[in-house]
């Protein structure tokens, strides 16, 4: 199964998994990625069962009223009944890497919000020890090189995303060579550089629930077990 089948696979899993919690106030958050998007095309079948989604960033807000999907500002979305989004990385803890989009500040923001985090992945994007993916790092313009000399001080190379800028305005840095043995702490560690606007790591506020897609089932992991 190439990895678009599996991907399509979690995502229709997904809405399995929520579906029965949704009701007629339900709003959703929605996630950005090639993951997301296969999810929201599913969502499209079930507009009826929830008021509203969050999305987390311009292109999923764009994808989502495309399908009919009402999208609100979280502003105004008294509860998020649940977050479903991808990652690039994760662990046996459910802690993962996000951001590879350039959208992991609005992502994480949601997730915050969120009562459940349903986290999509599919097995490729498992790992024992997160870090191989290099670590995005949202940050104000003008402190990029200040934060990428803290950001080398603690180990990693990071490397300014050229020709781009997040939905909020900022750059991007890619950390890689980093070594995530204690993804709490570093999360924390990154969020103190001041100039940061938020890294990518997801370790305060991991998923509640994982699903992964893999050639003959999906599997489930909940942060309880």
């Amino acid at each position: 199964m190439n990895q678009d089948r599996l991907k399509s696979s979690v995502a229709e899993a997904a809405i399995n998994y929520i579906e029965s919690d949704l009701h007629s106030e339900s709003i959703l958050g929605v996630g950005t990625g090639s993951t997301a998007n296969f999810f929201i095309d599913y969502l499209a079948g079930i507009k009826h069962k929830f008021r509203a989604a969050v999305a987390s960033s311009k292109e999923t807000q764009i994808r989502l009223q495309e399908r009919g999907i009402e999208v609100l500002d979280l502003n105004f979305a008294d509860e998020v009944t649940v977050y479903v989004d991808g990652a690039d990385e994760t662990n046996e803890a459910l802690e993962l890497i996000k951001g590879g989009g350039g959208a992991l500040t609005r992502e994480k923001i949601i997730a915050s919000a969120a009562r459940t985090f349903v986290c999509i992945v599919d097995s490729s994007k498992c790992v024992e020890t997160l870090g191989k993916f290099s670590l995005p790092v949202e940050v104000i313009p003008m402190a990029r090189s200040l934060v990428a000399r803290k950001l080398f001080d603690l180990g990693g190379n990071p490397v300014y995303r050229e020709n781009f800028l997040t939905d909020n305005g900022n750059a991007i840095l890619d950390v890689h060579d980093l070594t995530v043995s204690n993804a709490k702490s570093l999360e924390e560690t990154i969020n103190s550089i001041v100039g940061t606007v938020t890294n990518g790591l997801f370790a305060l506020r991991p998923a509640d629930v994982l699903l992964v897609g893999t050639s003959n089932e999906v599997l489930e992991k909940k942060l309880s077990d």
